[in-house]
């Protein structure tokens, strides 16, 4: 009797955590609020607010046009004042009961709204699928895609560059010349797929944003991600990094890689409000960040 309640315990717990990663989590949507303070966002220039939608990987079962435009509504919900859309819109790889073409990914992603536009780079999966299918469909739609390409924005009254560097992963990151074709001072934000580039990122970039990691897509207590596809590991694994006072955050996307699941890592749209710190106050919020993670 024990015997069979310890099994029929077992296997119901397997079940739920089964329908719990394969199934409610990957299905969920979540938004990441997040306040970034940048010396090289300027004193006289108002917050910026910008929504970043990475690694869609449309396919069925989950990631269909009809949960896309639910994606788009909870965004244009935010009303930010950019979007910017991080790569991998498409995956032949993945476990799927159907495959959602650029062609009928993009009409859905032309929903998005906000007064400084919406904007994309390509990531690893869409160069697989073919990159230049991925680019002029979203032009059709109104998105422009900035491979390693320099854009001027303005907002409030105040100027600043939107710079779209390549994907790392896929060899296509051209960090230097991407940063070239920046003619004066104004600020710098910088979008990529892979945030392998980023030790490559100088100071005068007030914010780096990418994608490509999923977060880790598993994430177990204790351990954490469990697989992280780059170069540097868990280093740029999710979140809002600081290094040598530069600025990076990695989403955790909206879709996943291979396997339908997630664990711990929840799909979001992340809204962050980037905006000026003093240097000093930046390096006091970074130390008392540091003391208390060691307590």
């Amino acid at each position: 009797m024990l015997t069979a309640l310890l099994v029929t315990g077992a296997a119901a717990l397997l079940a739920s955590g089964g329908l719990w990663v394969f199934w409610l989590e990957p299905r969920s949507l979540s938004v990441t609020r997040l306040r970034i303070s940048s010396p090289a966002w300027p004193k006289s220039a108002p917050p910026l607010r910008i929504a970043l939608l990475a690694d869609l990987h449309a396919a069925g079962p989950y990631e269909t046009p009809a949960r896309l435009a639910q994606v788009v509504a909870r965004a244009n919900a935010e009303a930010p004042d950019l979007v910017l859309l991080l790569g991998d819109y498409i995956d032949l790889r993945l476990v799927k009961t159907s495959l959602v073409l650029p062609e009928a990914i993009a009409p859905v992603l032309a929903g998005l709204q906000a007064p400084l536009g919406v904007h994309a780079v390509l990531g690893n999966h869409d160069w697989e699928a073919g990159g230049a299918r991925m680019t002029a469909a979203l032009a059709a739609a109104g998105i422009g895609v900035l491979e390693n390409a320099a854009r001027r924005l303005r907002h409030g009254g105040h100027d600043f560059w939107l710079a779209g560097i390549g994907d790392a992963w896929s060899g296509a990151d051209e960090v230097a010349a991407t940063l070239d074709q920046i003619t004066d001072r104004a600020p710098v934000v910088a979008m990529t797929h892979s945030p392998d580039v980023f030790p490559e990122v100088p100071a005068r970039v007030a914010l780096t944003v990418a994608g490509h990691t999923h977060g880790g897509q598993v994430r177990l207590p204790l351990i954490g991600a469990l697989v992280v596809p780059s170069r540097y590991r868990r280093r740029y694994a999710y979140g809002h990094i600081v290094e040598g006072g530069r600025q990076l955050f990695v989403s955790r996307g909206i879709g996943h890689s291979l396997l339908p699941m997630r664990f711990l890592c929840p799909p979001e749209i992340a809204l962050i409000t980037l905006c000026h710190a003093q240097p000093e106050a930046a390096a006091a919020k970074k130390a008392l960040s540091l003391a208390g993670s060691s307590a």
